[in-house]
């Protein structure tokens, strides 16, 4: 099931000028900083950003937290979802997924067992 919203992420051309924008914006550095992604902790919730992005074509994407990315995935696609990306690991055991909904929205999922729901009050 649906936890709650966990990450919004965003597509960005040049990883480091993007992680160095979001941290005097944000102010602190990323908690996670890998060439593959940069992954901000505000306020309970993460903004991460993904390099060789489009940014502004498909907009950010907004990722529910679930327990079992496999699971719910399997139940999205069984409630009519159509898979845009599936089940993958992303580094440090972060699992995430997209699909569409039946309007075309992309709907993402992830599961991240560094998510601390206690932050989040």
């Amino acid at each position: 099931m649906i936890q709650g919203l966990r990450t919004v992420i965003y597509p960005v051309t040049n990883l480091p000028e993007a992680s160095a924008w979001y941290a005097r914006v944000l102010g602190k550095a990323p908690y996670f900083d890998q060439p593959f992604y940069v992954g901000f902790e505000v306020g309970g919730f993460e903004l991460g950003l993904v390099p060789d992005g489009q940014p502004g074509s498909a907009g950010a994407t907004a990722y529910w937290g679930t327990a079992d990315a496999d699971e719910e995935l399997a139940r999205l696609i069984a409630l009519g979802a159509a898979v845009e990306s599936p089940v993958a690991d992303v580094g440090e055991g972060i699992r995430v997924a997209t699909v569409r909904d039946p309007d075309g929205n992309l709907f993402g999922i992830i599961q991240n067992p560094h998510f601390d729901r206690a932050k989040v009050a």
